[in-house]
């Protein structure tokens, strides 16, 4: 069984609200809504500004992540991130 392909991830940007601009090898962007996460133990912590801010892209572009614990697959942000035009 073959695995669908997402594109990885070029660069992350926090945005104001708890959203991140997500920008993708093709120039392609989207707008992911982090908000909804929160009421997930798992991502609490992203509450914290500071610590959100402190986004970055995992090596190899295959999700971004905040901690060793706390993170998201390029597919997630694909599939649920906002295209901007």
């Amino acid at each position: 069984m073959k695995t669908k392909q997402y594109p990885r991830i070029e660069s992350v940007k926090p945005l104001p609200r708890r959203r991140l601009m997500v920008t993708f090898p093709s120039g392609e962007r989207r707008v992911f809504d982090c908000n909804p996460l929160l009421s997930d133990p798992c991502f609490a912590e992203l509450r914290n500004d500071s610590l959100f801010k402190a986004v970055r892209v995992d090596s190899g572009g295959y999700g971004v992540s905040w901690t060793d614990e706390i993170d998201l697959s390029e597919s997630e942000i694909w599939l649920k991130g906002r295209k901007i035009k």
